[in-house]
């Protein structure tokens, strides 16, 4: 199940939708006779559908290529010999590369589109919808405003902070702000989002659910304040969060008959784990759907569309770093035999071949690969697949929770640490620990949401000299192809500037501030 699109697509997103060029991103003038609204939002409906668009397509370019790439050709989840991303791997990316500039442009679109609902919605309303209607939606926005920013500030450090876009129309060379304000103000939008979305408790109709809650930005604004070592707070949102009921682990004593593995179905998009999500829908194709399959899947046997480039591989490191009987493994990393009864369902199933060997890695990629447009009801097409992409899930919070409980200390053997930690470990099929340290929860973290775009940012947020180490002793080479299984190592050690990534020249001509030095954001 999924949000249902409508032809109804936010007019006042059209207004803005030129700043989604790929070099004027935050710079250019909307057209104001495109902003005349008064009185559309007439129905709840109305607001629900045209809210559906910030979960989308806005966000396509990101997802296409610059999220995997950034995250986890960076982290060292994955290898490629691609041309257009393989300097994310060696750490040679440049403000040059036309992937950075398209998740740098997708990401500036999805502020904009939501600056455009959080600051023109108010005023174009009917008295008919109900305060608390409009306060959601504009809760929604907020809340995916700061995820934009969350990755924003993760990914480049120092950016502008825009909240409304028509303030720079006449003066488009504008500064960043400092890091520490543009925390301030990504948590300012998920307390609103906090105070004005509406509850949930996340049950079996998806649909419902496909929307974010009060508890997505509480779990979100948990997850903040750990990157900035705030532990306190995000101890006590996560235990909240947990606290709530509203989201369960899939395939944890409250859904046994789930598994990991069925986190990555089309059939289960927005199931009980989901705090966030991109939806997609391979109505309408390339720029709709979910690209990803495109180019993780092996081969076009698996899609049946034509596609499956194989672009990534598992590295070595990667594949090494699974304990035996870890039955996240076969849902993130297809290793040959495995058979998939979700893949080619309709021929009894997919088995991985012997030769299997994506970017020389002996492997392929596994999650986020869900099969033929029969597999999945037929939404599924060529480059533009209807699964979800994850923003968040509950194993998220539980983790977060361990680690905001051990607040950099040695080590924890406290109870509620242990059980929030070791529910992730039971629900992979492994035992308990009986204390944790922070390598404890890295290396789950890095297990439990490897090829989800999030271990890079692990990476970036701790002790600088922890995570070059880390980076440095990772096995980022391949396999020999004349069945010996010698390995051509391949190791990298980053330097302290590469954990984030320089501006997009083309932006960087158009607004050379962007050089400068961060300045003071003005919240009055």
């Amino acid at each position: 199940m999924r949000i249902n699109r409508t032809t109804i697509i936010l007019f006042v997103i059209g207004a803005f939708s030129i700043m989604s060029s790929c070099s004027e991103d935050f710079l250019e003038r909307p057209p104001e006779d495109g902003i005349a609204l008064d009185n559309f939002y007439s129905s709840e409906e109305e607001l629900v559908a045209n809210t559906n668009a910030l979960y989308d397509s806005p966000w396509f370019n990101f997802n296409t290529k610059a999220f995997w790439s950034i995250s986890e050709l960076t982290s060292g989840n994955a290898r490629t010999y691609s041309g257009d991303v393989v300097s994310y791997y060696n750490f040679s990316v440049t403000g040059d590369n036309t992937v950075l500039s398209d998740g740098w442009s997708s990401l500036w679109s999805v502020v904009a589109q939501s600056n455009a609902i959080i600051n023109f919605l108010p005023s174009r309303v009917s008295g008919d919808v109900s305060e608390a209607a409009v306060n959601n939606t504009l809760g929604e926005a907020h809340l995916i405003r700061a995820s934009a920013y969350f990755y924003l500030l993760r990914i480049w450090g120092p950016v502008p902070i825009i909240s409304d876009n028509l303030d720079n129309v006449y003066d488009p060379q504008i500064p960043t702000n400092r890091v520490e304000d543009i925390y301030t103000f990504i948590e300012n939008d998920l307390q609103f989002a906090i105070d004005n979305c509406y509850s949930k408790i996340r049950g079996a109709n998806y649909e419902a659910n496909a929307h974010v809650s009060s508890g997505s930005a509480k779990a979100m604004k948990a997850k903040v304040h750990l990157y900035q070592g705030e532990y306190e707070q995000a101890r006590q949102l996560s235990q909240e969060v947990i606290n709530s009921g509203e989201f369960k682990l899939y395939g944890g004593s409250e859904l046994p008959s789930k598994s990991y593995n069925d986190l990555f179905l089309t059939a289960n998009d927005n199931n009980e784990e989901s705090i966030f999500a991109l939806q997609w829908t391979s109505t309408g194709g390339y720029g709709a759907g979910n690209a990803m399959q495109a180019s993780f899947a092996i081969s076009s046997a698996i899609t049946g569309t034509g596609d499956g480039y194989g672009v990534i591989g598992p590295t070595i490191d990667l594949q090494n770093a699974y304990e035996n009987g870890d039955e996240r493994r076969k849902a993130t990393i297809m290793l040959a035999g495995d058979f998939y009864p979700n893949l080619r369902a309709a021929d009894g199933g997919y088995t991985a071949p012997d030769d299997i060997n994506a970017q020389n890695t002996q492997a392929g990629i596994k999650k986020y690969v869900v099969g033929t447009p029969s597999d999945n009801n037929g939404d599924s097409a060529q480059q533009a697949a209807g699964n979800n992409t994850y923003v968040m899930r509950y194993s998220d919070v539980l983790l977060i929770n361990a680690e905001a409980i051990l607040a950099g200390g040695s080590s924890t053997s406290d109870p509620q640490a242990l059980r929030s930690f070791n529910a992730v470990r039971q629900r992979a099929g492994l035992g308990s620990l009986p204390s944790i340290t922070l390598e404890d929860i890295l290396h789950e973290r890095r297990i439990e949401f490897a090829i989800e775009g999030d271990y890079w940012f692990d990476l970036g947020r701790i002790d600088r000299q922890m995570a070059i180490d880390m980076i440095s002793n990772q096995e980022r080479g391949t396999y020999s192809t004349d069945g010996t299984n010698e390995v051509f190592s391949e190791m990298y050690t980053p330097e302290s500037s590469d954990f984030t990534y320089p501006y997009p020249s083309s932006d960087v001509a158009l607004n050379p501030r962007l050089l400068e030095e961060p300045v003071p954001y003005d919240f009055e």
